[in-house]
């Protein structure tokens, strides 16, 4: 009895060793595996005009799409696959998604065809009732798609709010909200009635709070600070560099509505201080055939920063390991 009792308690204990050995051995995989980072711009290999739009896959497979923006051609943009989380910085056309291209590589880098119009929807909530994603957003935005959602046939619980400082999980993925410094005002376009008519025959915008920066922890571990559309602030140093120490960052680069490349470039080298970056928002063809053209202002952030900065080329896929270091594709 006493050799049953013994060879029981032998086989519970190696029953749990090997769970725990298998718990290990997921999360170690987890850890190794990279963040995948795929630009969704107008025109395949390069850096255009409207480029904003990214999605970023965890390791756990979660997606999210930020800032779909003008360049995503619609639900049916073959390059979409599934997404979870659409994030958007702030209300502007260029960013929400007042229209877009009819098809990947419509018109030309300079001048990408946006000729596909989705007011009052916006591209944003079109894709969230296709896809099913939620949409994360901060300050006064999640109630305008809520009700967007709702009055389309969706569910306005999918339209998710987090305050600045606070956090949200979908899979893998923590999505942090952090402040930015623009304009966030809703366009009447996006506004039905008369209320919207008499808002564009003014010149205003309703209100939808300040926009919105975004940091992404993922799966194996990697900090990712998005900046949107803003200028120089305090908290790229307290909060996304020295609370969260994010090690990649996505920076707007465009100059006049945002930060320029010397802007930015302090922003990287003297306030959050990662390991890598991708540049966005340059308002520019920034490339040809892939390669960064002489005298862009992409060309000028890249000499200003002093760590890696990678281009968001259209449908490349880059891989970041838990530290910022691109390990594939860049």
């Amino acid at each position: 009895m006493a050799i049953q009792r013994t060879a029981s308690a032998l086989s519970v204990i190696f029953w749990v060793i090997c769970v725990m050995s298998v718990d290990l051995l997921a999360t170690e995989r987890a850890e190794a595996a990279g963040v995948q980072v795929t630009p969704l711009g107008s025109h395949d290999g390069e850096f255009c005009r409207f480029d904003r739009a990214m999605i970023f896959e965890d390791p756990d497979g979660t997606r999210i799409l930020y800032d779909a923006g003008r360049t995503v051609a619609g639900p049916n943009d073959p390059r979409l696959g599934k997404i979870d989380v659409l994030l958007v910085s702030h209300m502007h056309g260029d960013h929400v998604g007042d229209r877009h291209l009819p098809a990947p590589n419509a018109g030309t880098c300079g001048d990408p065809d946006v000729s596909v119009k989705v007011t009052p929807n916006t591209s944003t909530v079109n894709l969230a009732l296709a896809t099913g994603a939620v949409i994360v957003t901060g300050s006064e935005m999640p109630r305008f798609f809520a009700g967007k959602l709702k009055a389309l046939g969706g569910d306005p619980k999918k339209s998710r709010l987090v305050r600045f400082g606070a956090s949200t999980k979908v899979g893998g993925v923590t999505l942090t909200t952090v402040p930015a410094v623009h304009s966030n005002g809703i366009s009447g376009s996006f506004i039905e009635g008369q209320l919207g008519e008499m808002l564009n025959a003014a010149g205003l915008t309703a209100y939808a709070g300040p926009p919105t920066g975004y940091v992404l922890t993922f799966s194996n571990g990697l900090v990712v600070y998005l900046s949107g559309d803003t200028g120089v602030t305090a908290e790229q140093q307290t909060v996304v560099g020295r609370q969260y120490k994010a090690k990649l960052v996505v920076m707007n680069i465009g100059n006049t509505f945002t930060t320029g490349p010397t802007e930015a470039a302090f922003v990287v080298n003297g306030l959050i201080k990662p390991h890598s970056v991708i540049a966005s928002h340059a308002n520019e063809v920034a490339t040809k055939d892939g390669m960064v053209i002489a005298g862009t202002k992409t060309a000028a952030f890249i000499d200003a920063v002093e760590v890696p900065v990678h281009l968001p080329l259209s449908g490349r896929t880059m891989t970041f390991d838990e530290f910022g270091n691109c390990t594939a594709g860049c």
